[in-house]
């Protein structure tokens, strides 16, 4: 078990360069998970990975939010990740997903993803158990609740505002039904992360499981 309680982005960098490592010493096509309730740093600690990517090539990115089937949709969105990306690509080496239009509240274009370059994935409902049997790292983040309602809002405005009760009641049922905290190999509390610019202070460690 490894712990720093001062560069979670250092400690991620590392495990993702392990496990890509590890992954393309097999064949395999490298999949890193990150799930974690609204507002505690899925997308901004994504970003900062993809443009501080620790390996050769460039990652492919897919968020979560480009695939729930609208504010009920954790669960279709979860499964959908599984049963149409995950599970081919790790099959067949070759996967998809289909976009949500939200504006139009139906389905949109299919997304093809090849297998080869690395997969990263982020959002809520990431990290079912059947998800998680799939990737070559899984990321569970946390943070402060006040801190999350506060960002959540800040970043999507009053729409998220008027539905937040009712997705964090859907995140709270997965969380309850798939464990995923206990799914992940790497854990962060990153209640110091600021949005705008990076990661500014870590008020709890980081824990490494391997």
């Amino acid at each position: 078990m490894h712990r720093s309680a001062d560069d979670p982005i250092g400690v991620l960098r590392s495990a993702v360069a392990r496990a890509v490592a590890d992954a393309t010493s097999a064949g395999r096509t490298p999949i890193v998970l990150i799930d974690g309730p609204s507002g505690a740093g899925k997308s901004t600690l994504a970003d900062l990975l993809i443009a501080r990517w620790p390996a050769e090539g460039r990652p492919r990115l897919v968020r979560m939010d480009d695939l729930y089937p609208g504010w009920d949709g954790l669960d279709a969105g979860s499964e959908a990740l599984g049963r149409d990306l995950l599970e081919p690509l790790r099959a067949i080496g070759a996967g998809s997903w289909r976009r949500w239009d939200w504006a139009g509240h139906h389905p949109a274009g299919a997304e093809l993803v090849a297998g080869g370059e690395p997969l990263v994935v982020e959002g809520c409902g990431t990290l079912s158990r059947r998800n998680a049997a799939c990737a070559d790292l899984t990321v569970w983040l946390e943070a402060d609740d006040a801190l999350r309602k506060e960002r959540a809002l800040a970043r999507d405005g009053e729409t998220f505002a008027a539905e937040w009760d009712r997705w964090q009641a859907q995140f709270e049922r997965f969380v309850a039904r798939e464990h995923p905290r206990a799914a992940a190999n790497l854990v962060l509390d990153v209640t110091g992360l600021d949005l705008p610019g990076g990661i500014t202070e870590v008020r709890s460690g980081t824990t490494v499981e391997s």
